[in-house]
């Protein structure tokens, strides 16, 4: 169906126009009857679709709909699988199309700052190159259903903690090389229908009427097309909003703001052509909602559940296998423990909560796959402890072949809405696996977490499967790996700490109630802990298999580069196990050992994921363009390349790289603009010393002799650390000369730019 948009934009009342600009409702645009302009429905769905068909909420209290709830964000992300992100997204497209839905609310691609944050379940990983490939993907096959999403929540909204009201202060840098990423991945690649604007300010402005974040970036830069829609109560001033680049203001503001905005324009504050730009932007994303396709009258929701439970078992992270533990005979007698095992915790709390119109348990699975007894071991809350059920696990597990404890964080834990204070599990957890691993060697740790937790027990433990969370069908495929009949094929998305004290922003989470500054910068997750060569309980990539795999011969298609085109790569990777298995292969590029720019040590710029049988052999290829070897020059507004030698590092996790190869990249020189801080060194690393004439001669004569009068030997080594750092300005207090040499200086630079 095809809307006539001019017609519309000539015949629009002004208060019609500017009702278009807010919901009708929690869910639904207005409408426009009279000229055939229809509503439209928008829903929650990073993980699963939440539709409301009665009373609405934005975070997940009233019923909704029965549906399909797959793997939630963290979980997804660890499957480094873009096919299989895409599979599902493809999926919710249909789910979609059935319910009658315009626009699907996610993914939501915000950093992992810090493990606390509440919400980081929902989110993909700390590392913007895997958010974004995974969030494209995503993207592109939601919309190949002709429903639209609305990627969320941008930007740097990386806390619970007073989210509608911080400030996030953060450098440019930061901001375009980790916060803003993933984002710019995804709108160039997959051109999204719509975005969410976050809730905080960034920089002293709040997002939905940042102009440049709106509309400079965005818009200009990068070529969005569609609409910006704030998230659920993001309105601050609404007019300011709207010349900024916001559409749409959702919920309904019940006409208030709608009211402003036909002020704005009869007063002469706002000019008709910004309000008709921002309604025909609207106007254009309704459109691309309707479709002339025969209505989709249902899904198979089994088929569905079924594809769950490929992708939970494809997502799952084995973190330890001592001596192969697993896979478990299915002859074995097995005990299950924890309350996770007959209720498991799926997915997290808040906006993303879906009515799974059916759950699996790891008990009621296994059944005709082994022999297992069940010991809930502690209350079904997950958080309260009782002796009488502990003493009870414990002497099953005591009589067992092998004992599995589900256990991770309970609902009350982590959500939507409030941070982690912490990163343990709860107490009686802790103190069940402790006593089961005393009387059982065989001791199987299967946790359901959003996100990472300390492990008291971890070196007693000799097998870890981490299922985040992972959605409905997350006890079949549990059981499913745990017995064998699937693998392991995950890897980390995210670092798992030693202590929350290790944590890149420790200082500075969640701020102070106005304002979180972002101190570690572009050093987030791996790139901290990887510079700072920090011991962590789990890097980022990794995950373990039940088979074993080799990778060798890394060829590079040349040995320099100029930053056009691209720069191909392969590996060879080898199953050298004993069971058909996946592998992911990560690249990572480090920057020059003698760059000037401090970069973090290596940073994540390709990975592919192969499935092998015993003994077989596959090429994996990975291109490199400039923006892998490039980090963002704020002296310019720019990203930049600098010159030298960078090293392709290979392997399974941001830890074990043992294949490497150097490439000589050219780069470009900074211009050298004349300021107040510009320094002597400055001048002398451009190669422009001939723009300071005689006077760093001058200077160093007279520093010569003083420093022989006193025969001072390190003389020459003091001289060049002070003409580094020594400001231009500043040059007259070292030479015994009555001349302007600044003016003359900055001449001499001004005349040969």
């Amino acid at each position: 169906m095809k809307l006539d948009i001019p017609f519309l934009l000539r015949n629009l009342t002004l208060e019609e126009k500017a009702g278009l600009c807010s919901g009708r409702n929690f869910w639904w645009t207005k409408a426009v009857e009279r000229l055939g302009l229809p509503t439209v429905m928008v829903s929650d769905g990073p993980h699963g679709l939440r539709k409301q068909d009665s009373e609405g909420d934005h975070l997940g209290m009233s019923e909704s709909v029965e549906a399909v709830c797959f793997p939630t964000g963290a979980a997804l992300a660890a499957s480094f699988d873009r096919e299989l992100t895409g599979r599902l997204g493809r999926l919710i497209g249909r789910e979609g199309r059935a319910e009658k839905l315009h626009t699907v609310l996610g993914p939501a691609i915000n950093i992992k700052r810090s493990p606390l944050c509440g919400r980081n379940f929902e989110y993909l990983s700390e590392d913007p190159f895997l958010a974004g490939e995974l969030s494209a993907a995503f993207v592109s096959e939601v919309q190949s259903q002709n429903v639209g999403v609305c990627v969320k929540h941008y930007a740097a909204n990386n806390q619970e903690y007073r989210r509608m009201s911080t400030d996030t202060v953060v450098s440019e840098r930061a901001l375009r090389e980790i916060y803003l990423a993933a984002f710019e991945k995804t709108v160039k690649e997959a051109r999204p229908w719509s975005l969410m604007c976050a809730y905080n300010l960034i920089n002293g402005t709040y997002c939905c009427e940042n102009s440049w974040l709106l509309d400079d970036v965005l818009r200009k830069e990068w070529g969005f097309d569609g609409i910006v829609m704030t998230d659920w109560g993001a309105m601050n001033d609404r007019v300011r909003s709207l010349r900024a680049g916001l559409n749409l203001e959702m919920p309904s503001s019940r006409g208030h703001n709608d009211k402003k905005i036909v002020a704005a324009v009869e007063q002469g504050e706002l000019e008709i052509a910004e309000l008709d730009r921002r309604v025909e932007e609207l106007l254009h994303w309704i459109e691309k909602g309707l479709s002339d396709e025969p209505a989709v009258s249902g899904y198979d929701r089994e088929a569905h559940h079924a594809v769950a439970r490929e992708a939970a078992a494809e997502c799952a992270v084995l973190l330890k296998n001592d001596n192969g533990l697993l896979p478990l005979s299915k002859t074995a007698d097995v005990v299950f423990i924890g309350s996770f095992a007959a209720s498991p915790r799926y997915q997290g709390g808040g906006s993303s909560y879906i009515n799974a119109f059916k759950v699996s348990n790891a008990v009621e699975a296994a059944k005709g796959t082994a022999d297992i007894t069940y010991e809930p071991g502690w209350q079904p809350d997950g958080e309260t402890g009782d002796p009488s059920l502990l003493d009870k696990a414990v002497k099953s597990a005591s009589k067992a072949a092998a004992a599995v404890v589900f256990a991770g964080l309970p609902d009350s834990y982590e959500s939507e809405g409030y941070d982690r204070t912490h990163l343990n599990m709860p107490a009686c957890q802790n103190e069940l696996i402790a006593a089961v691993c005393a009387v059982q060697p065989n001791t199987i740790v299967v946790l359901h977490t959003g996100s990472p937790v300390v492990m008291p027990w971890l070196d007693k433990v000799p097998a870890i499967l981490n299922m985040y969370l992972g959605g409905q069908a997350v006890g079949e495929a549990s059981v499913d790996l745990l017995f064998g009949d699937s693998a392991p094929a995950g890897r980390l998305a995210e670092t798992f700490p030693h202590r929350l004290e290790d944590t890149p922003c420790y200082l500075n989470f969640p701020g102070d109630g106005r304002k979180v500054t972002y101190a570690e910068d572009v050093f987030v997750g791996y790139r901290w802990y990887d510079s700072r060569s920090m011991d962590v309980t789990f890097p980022f990539g990794f995950g373990l298999s039940y088979t074993d795999f080799s990778i060798c011969n890394p060829k590079l298609s040349s040995d320099s580069f100029d930053g056009t085109g691209t720069l191909n790569i392969t590996v060879n990777v080898t199953n050298i196990g004993p069971c058909a298995g996946k592998h992911v292969v990560q690249l990572y590029v480090a920057p020059p050992v003698d760059g000037k720019t401090p970069r973090p040590a290596h940073e994540l710029r390709g990975f592919e994921k192969v499935e092998l049988a015993p003994g077989e052999t596959k090429c994996v290829s990975f291109l490199l363009d400039k923006r892998s070897f490039a980090y963002f020059e704020e002296s310019i507004g720019d990203w930049r390349i600098e010159s030298g030698v960078y090293t392709i590092q290979l392997g399974s996790s941001s830890r074990d790289l043992p294949l490497s190869a150097t490439v000589q990249v050219r780069g470009s020189a900074l211009p050298l603009l004349w300021s107040e801080s510009l320094t002597v060194g400055d001048i002398i690393a451009a190669g422009r010393s001939d723009a300071l004439g005689s006077a760093l001669d001058r200077m160093q004569q007279v520093f010569g002799a003083k420093a022989a009068s006193r025969n001072f030997a390190g003389s020459q080594g003091m001289f060049d650390a002070l003409a580094d750092g020594l400001p231009v300005h500043s040059m007259a207090s070292f030479i015994d000369v009555e001349y302007d040499f600044e003016e003359a200086i900055r001449r001499n630079l001004e005349n040969n730019l």
